[in-house]
């Protein structure tokens, strides 16, 4: 799974595959083999981490409720969402062509301004 993991990380974010390889080891290691996290056992920066993996749909989250000694307690376990991450991991990245100047017109290069 490292390595799916890894490729999605790389096109969902853009990201250098050595970036997405220490990312991937850090989920990895939350998730220590378990197939879900429970969001208590998680410091503050795991869940904004977590948060953000949500909002691009990579990690799902899922309530529970139950009641304990009259009040109704509320838990929130982290899962990978495995169908999001292959599909993601499938898919060819679009190549954004960065360089600005050959954005440009070709009529732009013909264009003299001159400052006095």
């Amino acid at each position: 799974m490292k390595r799916v993991l890894v490729n999605a990380l790389k096109n969902k974010f853009s990201m250098m595959r050595e970036d997405a390889k220490e990312l991937a080891k850090i989920i990895e290691n939350i998730f220590n083999g378990k197939e879900e996290v429970n969001d208590g056992d998680v410091d503050r920066h795991v869940r904004q981490l977590f948060c953000e993996l949500q909002r691009e749909k990579i990690v799902k989250i899922r309530r529970d409720e139950y009641k304990n000694r009259g009040k109704l307690v509320r838990e929130y376990y982290w899962s990978l969402n495995y169908k999001v991450i292959k599909k993601e991991a499938n898919r060819k990245p679009e190549k954004e062509d960065r360089n600005i100047y050959k954005k440009l017109p070709e009529s732009v290069w013909s264009l003299h301004f001159y400052c006095s």
